[in-house]
Parts: structure tokens; C-alpha cells; sequence
């Protein structure tokens, strides 16, 4: 947490975005009643909560655009506790072992607005807590801007506006590696879909997404 962050906690101290209790952004209690997932269009994507509930979409939008470090160390928690199940059988059914965490990355542009990636964030904390999982952040980057995926219509309009915006550098580090996409949200998994396969073209293994929300 950077000394802005740090004088804005002590401004404005932290109340759960659900209850108002005062504590964490989202107590333990609220976070156990959040509504789960269902299941997404692509089934390489793993998500933990149903993004059309309320809470879901405050907590994300705390996270993405007021940059508070403390909501991404109680998502990961939920992130973790979900890969860990999927884990366990894709390391037994399909030799998925040793991932590799890699957040799917922001343009320059719209990280020098933001000042800070959420996904990149949301892994840092995942790696924190499962010591089995290796964060990389500079494999996978994103070569042009793309207009706001939330504003198109459907899957076949996102897939094209994602078309080429990836890149791989030092492609020598995933090759032969298995690999969890992280972001926050997956709509229609095109954004996850794309990272993917510009990874799998450079050589990854086995590639699965996780979100924290669908």
C-alpha cells in the first residue's frame, strides 16, 4: 500500500461494502453469503461470484478504481479457496502441476489512467497464499488499446475487438508451463479466451482462467 492509499485509510476508515460494519471492506460474514457463480460460457474459466449481485459488483468496482489493497487480500482468499478444488483434480487427470499466475495486463494507456491493475493485484495476493503458484508479470502485454468490453453488444463483437491486442515477451518462460489466467471479471470469457490463445501459441501447456466473478 503506497502513502496516498495509507492517508485516505486513516481519512476514510474502512466499513464492509455489504453491512457497513466497521472493519474490512467485505467482513468475513458477508463475504460466506455472497451469491456463487454460475457456471461461464467457456469451461476453461473457473469464477467465484455471481457478478449481477449488488455486493459483487461494489467490491470489484472498490477494488478496480479506488485501489484498496485490503479487499484484494480477502478475494484472493476467496480465489484461492476456489483453484485449490480444481487443482487438485487437474493435477491427478492432467498433470497440472506447478502453475504459473499470469493477470491479464492493461494497456499502457489505460494503466497510467488507473494507476493500478487489479488483476495484477488480485495475483500478487494469490501468490501470497498458495506458495505453490509463481506469479509472472512480464510474459503477457497488451499491444493496443481496445474500446470498453462492457460496451459491446455480444460475444462475436468482443472477440473481434480483442483480435491481436496480446503479445507474448520472453515466450521462453511458459513453454512446456501450465498456466491460471487471473482478471476480475469474466462476461463472455473473450478477453480470457484471446490471452489464451496467444499463450498457447507461444508454447504453454495447459491454460485455465480464474475470476472472481461471472
Amino acid at each position: 500500500m503506497n502513502l496516498f492509499d495509507t492517508i485516505l485509510d486513516l481519512l476514510f476508515p474502512s466499513a464492509c461494502l455489504s453491512c457497513r460494519r466497521e472493519g474490512d471492506y467485505l467482513c468475513q460474514e458477508c463475504l460466506n453469503d455472497l451469491p456463487l457463480s454460475e457456471n461461464p460460457e467457456e469451461d476453461f474459466i473457473y469464477s467465484v461470484f455471481n457478478y449481477r449481485d449488488k455486493t459483487v459488483k461494489n467490491t470489484i468496482w472498490t477494488l478496480k478504481y479506488r485501489r484498496r489493497h485490503s479487499i484484494a487480500k480477502v478475494l484472493a482468499q476467496a480465489l484461492s479457496d476456489k483453484i485449490a478444488e480444481e487443482i487438485s483434480e487437474l493435477e491427478m487427470m492432467e498433470n497440472f502441476t506447478e502453475p504459473m499466475l499470469i493477470p491479464i495486463p492493461l494497456s499502457k494507456k489505460r494503466l497510467r489512467e488507473r494507476g493500478f491493475n487489479q488483476a495484477e493485484a488480485l495475483a500478487a495476493e494469490l501468490e501470497k497464499i498458495n506458495q505453490k503458484l509463481c506469479l509472472e508479470k512480464n510474459v503477457l502485454y497488451k499491444i493496443k488499446e481496445t474500446q470498453n468490453q462492457a460496451r459491446l453488444r455480444n460475444r462475436n463483437e468482443r472477440l473481434k475487438n480483442l483480435r491481436g491486442c496480446f503479445a507474448v515477451r520472453n515466450p521462453e518462460k511458459i513453454l512446456g508451463r501450465n498456466i491460471i489466467l487471473i482478471d476480475d471479471v469474466s462476461t463472455t470469457g473473450a478477453t480470457l479466451a484471446e490471452a489464451k490463445k496467444i499463450l498457447q501459441k507461444s508454447g504453454a501447456r495447459k491454460i485455465i482462467g480464474l475470476t472472481l466473478a461471472h
